[in-house]
């Protein structure tokens, strides 16, 4: 292979993801979650920032050019980039006063009627000039990469007005033409009802539907339209309303569903054919039905209940022995789940959700690049698929959910190209 880069050599396991025989662009469903594709003492080949050969080192070393860069994993194993596929990384300020008053047993939607909550990230947000927001973005933004995560999903939503909600999404659009990350943008106007139009929601619905959804459709801003469907927030109803404007514009369906009450948004999501819905706390038997029954992928966000120190937890095993596909993302934001972690979310799906460590990563990987509508391209290291592959500095993937709180992230390579390496990979073995 004289055309091949890079070579990914000495990979304790390399973890691919690739199943014969299954269709690479559905998600996992059941048992097929447990597949992980596993390469033992593997390489992985690159050519143009494509995946060009997976196989076993020895083979690929002996039909490799000379003059390729070789990349020694160490005895570490690779795996696709993390996709994370449900982020708020476009905010002003952080709440990290709300957090403590949780802790001190005052609820979420207290704090949130207070003036808190999202309403206090919009009021933030919109004193900001848009430099300084693309600024701070593109800082947060940065710090996916040293934890394994290449591919983001990346919402507006902290500003609840056109121009602010305009401007949040402009931002992504920069920052994506020149940012390592693949970004996936999502319109969320509909995160809650601002301030000024708490007595009149029925306005700024129409606002949202009428005004904002065609802007960003014009202007190119959003794959994706996204809603909170929550007590108190958007009924079922008005996120259906919602929904189907968007998809009417182009604009695919998600939606925060059933997170802090059984509020009906699995129902919806069920209804529209959202491509995904996240969060699924308090879902039930007849919930899960009809995600399976209309394909729709459940992303859950174990960090979410973690740092709002829910005792109930998504079904996950009920929703993976259901057939429906789970896919897991950090839910990153100012307000219910300040981290980046993908490792740590997996820690959190193991303990929490009580998912096996191949189920975790195989929802971490490519079901959350089928919740994003890129399993095509990314999600799996398989030939012709982006090269986006992370080096992980241990021996097996089984031990990654086993440390929490820790990154074992040696070297993150994107579209082919080394894009981070840990100074002084250290071996915890």
């Amino acid at each position: 292979m004289d055309d091949v880069e890079l070579l990914i050599t000495n990979a304790r396991e390399v973890v691919t993801l690739a199943v014969p025989g299954a269709d690479p662009t559905l998600p996992r469903t059941g048992r097929a979650m447990d597949a992980l594709g596993i390469v033992a003492d593997g390489a992985v080949a690159v050519s143009a920032g494509r995946i060009a050969a997976v196989g076993p080192a020895r083979e690929l070393e002996r039909t490799c050019s000379p003059r390729a860069k070789r990349l020694d994993a160490r005895g570490g194993i690779v795996l696709p980039g993390f996709v994370d596929s449900h982020t708020h990384p476009v905010f002003a300020a952080t709440r990290e006063g709300e957090f403590y008053r949780r802790m001190a047993g005052v609820p979420y939607m207290e704090i949130a009627r207070e003036g808190g909550g999202i309403n206090a990230s919009a009021r933030a947000l919109r004193a900001m000039s848009e430099d300084e927001l693309e600024r701070v973005t593109r800082r947060r933004l940065d710090g996916f990469i040293p934890l394994g995560t290449t591919t983001v999903e990346a919402k507006s939503g902290y500003g609840l007005s056109l121009e602010s909600e305009l401007a949040s999404l402009r931002v992504l659009a920069r920052i994506a033409k020149d940012h390592p990350l693949d970004i996936v943008p999502t319109f969320l106007g509909a995160h809650d009802i601002p301030t000024e139009h708490k007595a009149d929601r029925r306005a700024y619905i129409d606002c949202v539907v009428h005004e904002m959804i065609p802007r960003v459709v014009e202007e190119g801003l959003a794959l994706f339209c996204d809603v909170f469907c929550e007590t108190g927030v958007f009924t079922p109803d008005e996120s259906e309303e919602i929904l189907r404007a968007g998809q009417r514009h182009g604009l695919a369906s998600r939606i925060h569903a059933d997170e802090l009450a059984r509020s009906g948004g699995a129902r919806v999501a069920a209804r529209v054919g959202a491509i995904s819905a996240d969060h699924l706390v308090m879902v039930e038997a007849e919930e899960i039905e009809a995600l399976r029954a209309a394909g729709v992928i459940a992303t859950l966000l174990p960090g979410t209940a973690f740092h709002l120190d829910k005792a109930r937890k998504a079904p996950a095993r009920a929703l993976i022995e259901a057939g429906v596909a789970v896919a897991l993302a950090t839910d990153f934001n100012p307000g219910t789940s300040m981290t980046r972690s993908m490792g740590m979310v997996l820690s959190l799906a193991v303990i929490q959700l009580k998912m096996s460590a191949a189920e975790a990563i195989t929802a971490a990987t490519h079901n959350a690049a089928c919740a994003l509508g890129l399993a095509a391209e990314l999600g799996r290291i398989e030939r012709g698929l982006k090269a986006d592959l992370v080096i992980h500095d241990v021996p097996s993937h089984a031990v990654l959910p086993y440390h929490f709180g820790e990154s074992h992230v040696a070297t993150v390579v994107k579209d082919g190209q080394i894009v981070w390496r840990r100074p002084e990979p250290f071996h915890d073995r």
